[in-house]
Parts: structure tokens; sequence; C-alpha cells
């Protein structure tokens, strides 16, 4: 049995009982950081199918060069438009590649920052808040304690899960939250996971 396996059922005899349900937990960091920031503001506000349809478009457009700082600053502001972003998201998408460019956000040692500097580095580029540089902790950095309590599905799966009501307060999810510390990124992803095995049903 998993150490967070062991922690659930001790401290949240609720989460383990997802965990019981789910199954493994089998989230993969994802590499490219650059691309996974690229692909947060592109999600912001819309749909996940239009978002994927945008991410698709600009893919097609950078070919081989990929999601990079440099092939996302050759590109003009005419072709970032002609894939479907907005005008604000267009600007957020430069700043970050900027950023990146200059150092002021320095992906490849963001390993060795703390939670906190991390969020602290990334919210200064256009476009990125705490939701989405939490997510950049979970999805690129693979850390293990991070509790996006702004993030919608966790609130709903926490909200079902723990008979809140439909619209629980921040004190509430983060008493719930500190329940699975050193482990609220699992947490998390378990809520996740449950709201889609819910669906499904």
């Amino acid at each position: 049995m998993s150490s967070f396996h062991r922690h659930f059922r001790r401290h949240d005899p609720t989460l383990h009982g997802v965990v019981r349900l789910i199954g493994p937990y089998t989230l993969k960091p994802q590499r490219n950081r650059f691309g996974m920031l690229v692909r947060s503001i592109i999600s912001q506000q819309i749909s996940t199918a239009a978002a994927r349809t945008i991410r698709e478009r600009l893919e097609r457009l950078l070919g081989d060069a990929g999601l990079a700082p440099a092939a996302i600053a050759s590109l003009t502001p005419d072709e970032l438009r002609s894939v479907g972003l907005s005008k604000q998201k267009r600007a957020y998408i430069s700043d970050l590649a900027h950023k990146v460019a200059e150092g002021t956000v320095p992906l490849a040692r963001m390993g060795r920052l703390s939670d906190e500097q991390v969020i602290e580095t990334l919210t200064q580029v256009k476009g990125i808040g705490r939701w989405t540089a939490q997510m950049f902790l979970i999805f690129s950095l693979d850390r293990q304690d991070v509790f996006p309590v702004d993030d919608l599905g966790v609130r709903v799966a926490m909200a079902k899960l723990y008979d809140l009501g439909e619209k629980p307060s921040k004190e509430e999810l983060h008493e719930i939250g500190r329940r699975w510390s050193p482990f609220a990124t699992v947490g998390s992803w378990y809520c996740w996971r449950y709201l889609e095995h819910q669906r499904q049903k």
C-alpha cells in the first residue's frame, strides 16, 4: 500500500474511499514546461473542446519548432489571431515567451524553487494567476502537496463528497485540504477523477 493510501485511510476515510473506487494514481508530469503554460493560458474561460481546437491549430502553425518561446515570438499578431486566440490571450502568450527568453521566468531552474517562489515568479507574467501557477506545480513540477482551492473541479467534487452544499467556503475546503497534506496534489487529482467517474455513470 502506498504512503498516500495509508495517510488518507487514517486522516480522511471519505477520500480513501474515492482512491479505492478510482484505482491507481497515474499522474505523469509534462516535460515541456513552456508548452504547459501556453496550454493553460489558451484554456482560460473557454470549453475544453474550444481550447483543444486552438491548441491544435497553433501546433500546426508552429510545425517542427513546436511550442517553444522562440517559435512563439517569431509569429506575427495576425498569425496568432488566425488560430483563434483573442487579443488578450495573444498578449499573455507573447509576454510569457518574452519573459522566458529574457530569463525573468527561468523555466529550466524552476524545480529548485519552493512552491511559493514558483507562484511568485510565474505570476509576473500577464494572464498567469495563482491557479495557473498551481497547475504548473502539479502538472509540470510534480509537486505533491498543492491544494488548488480555486479550481472549479476540486470545489465541485469536494462539495459532493463532503456534503458541503453548492457553494462551500474556502475555509471549509482548506480545513479538509489540510487533512490531505502532504499529499494535497494527490487528493486534488482524485477529485478530478471522481467527477469524471460520476459523469460516466
